[in-house]
């Protein structure tokens, strides 16, 4: 019996406001984020883009691990940057009704 194809889920992970992603140490930490999260938790990055408000990621993985994925990195990111830059959040806080 063969093994099924692990599938592959891109997830977008943008601030809600600006562009944070523009400063390149930002960017770059990010990016280092993602790859490190990956190793940890033997997820596959399949690609990985950074535009200044956003970054894309395709991980071999199913919908509901990528999402967690991205849930985490946005945890992670969000605790070096208001440690760094004494600002609450990288991301943004979506708004409340």
């Amino acid at each position: 019996m063969t093994e099924p194809r692990p599938t592959a889920t891109t997830i977008t992970l943008r601030a809600l406001e600006g562009e944070p992603l523009r400063d390149e140490r930002i960017r770059d930490m990010v990016i280092a984020a993602a790859h490190a999260l990956a190793e940890r938790n033997g997820v596959v990055v399949v690609d990985l883009q950074a535009e200044p408000d956003r970054i894309v990621f395709t991980l071999l993985a199913d919908r509901l691990v990528a999402m967690g994925f991205a849930a985490e990195l946005r945890r992670i990111t969000t605790a070096w940057y208001t440690g760094k830059f004494g600002l609450e959040t990288l991301w943004g806080e979506p708004g409340h009704d």
